[in-house]
């Protein structure tokens, strides 16, 4: 696949892929896609979230039973 970039990106996509995070500037892309992917995934659990039921409130006994679940110390 062939991405044509308008000349006013091409710098950036340029300048990005020469930083630590991505050697190519088809990597660039590559995490560009999955970033976006990863924010869709993370709209749709929001969206799921906020279309269900209330759960109860979210005091400090929530927290700790939450830390508790996942063993941590309460501390």
């Amino acid at each position: 696949m062939n991405i044509s970039l308008p000349d006013s990106l091409r710098p950036l996509s340029t300048n990005r892929s020469r930083s630590a995070v991505t050697a190519t500037s088809s990597e660039y892309v590559r995490e560009l896609i999955r970033k976006d992917q990863e924010r869709q995934h993370l709209r749709g659990l929001l969206l799921e979230g906020a279309a269900s039921a209330p759960a109860g409130p979210a005091d400090a006994a929530y927290f700790e039973g939450l830390r508790r679940r996942v063993g941590g110390h309460g501390g």
